[in-house]
């Protein structure tokens, strides 16, 4: 679905992404994870056509991504940023209706018929209807993450990009919002592209990771092969304890204090 050849990016100078080949099959979910400053936000912003690549290609569905236009592309990729939407003062309900813009004619028509009764269903989905006339600034952070995601389910793209979706949110809404697009994905087959912070979220949700450090891929693969405890212990420069989920069995990343290990 998305392929990418030698993909990098530069910002005079400076080589933020060297060139990253990177093959995405549709319906897989891939986590990006890696520290501070290794690239994963530019990346985020080549794969959803914000900027443009310094060198190499990345092709969408056999097409160049800088062939897309804005809306065809919004019709193919949704993205939801860490911040969400801006607490505006629109109520829930027409900032769902907002996702619709890339099937809009130019009168404002949308092309789906049955539109109401979609945009019902997302609402129904993500527990939205008692907010439906609340203000989005009046919401908590964690609702509204939960209305950026119903705004992006009413775009029906094929493929999610999430940069660091959990970020702002506590452990509650961190699992929830996660199982939500997990819900998603496993109805309708769609791709996710997520950048994580959170190693131990990356291993429940994610099928793939790739590991970014100082701009270029140091590791692909499922989590069980990416989170060992040499790879962290090289890329973020801790003590890591990994240790199997009781549940799942897949990795859980534990850190050892400074004192701990001296």
């Amino acid at each position: 679905m998305i392929e990418i050849k030698g993909a990098g990016k530069r910002f005079g100078d400076f080589t933020a992404l060297h060139g990253l080949d990177w093959n995405i099959a549709e319906g897989e979910w891939w986590g990006i994870i890696g520290p501070n400053g290794s690239g994963k936000s530019t990346l985020m912003r080549l794969l959803s056509g914000v900027e443009r690549m310094s060198m190499g290609e990345i092709n969408l569905c056999g097409r160049s991504i800088a062939s897309y236009g804005r809306k065809e592309l919004s019709r193919m990729m949704g993205v939801l940023q860490q911040e969400g939407i801006a607490p505006v003062h629109y109520p829930v309900r027409e900032v769902l209706e907002m996702g619709r813009y890339p099937y809009l004619d130019w009168l404002g028509h949308d092309s789906r018929a049955d539109v109401d009764s979609f945009i019902d269903g997302i609402m129904d989905k993500l527990k939205l209807h008692e907010l439906a006339e609340r203000p989005l600034d009046e919401l908590s952070g964690g609702q509204r993450q939960r209305v950026a995601l119903g705004q992006v389910m009413a775009q029906e793209p094929q493929i999610l990009l999430l940069d660091e979706p959990t970020t702002f949110l506590d452990i509650h809404y961190q699992q929830q919002f996660m199982e939500l697009v997990a819900k998603w994905r496993k109805e309708t087959g769609i791709t996710v592209i997520a950048v994580l912070h959170d190693l131990n979220l990356a291993a429940l949700y994610c099928d793939k990771l790739l590991v970014l450090h100082d701009g270029k891929a140091v590791g692909m693969g499922t989590p069980g092969e990416m989170l060992t405890e040499e790879r962290i212990r090289s890329v973020y420069e801790v003590e890591p304890v990994v240790v199997a989920h009781p549940g799942s069995g897949v990795p859980q990343v534990l850190l050892s204090s400074r004192d701990q290990t001296n």
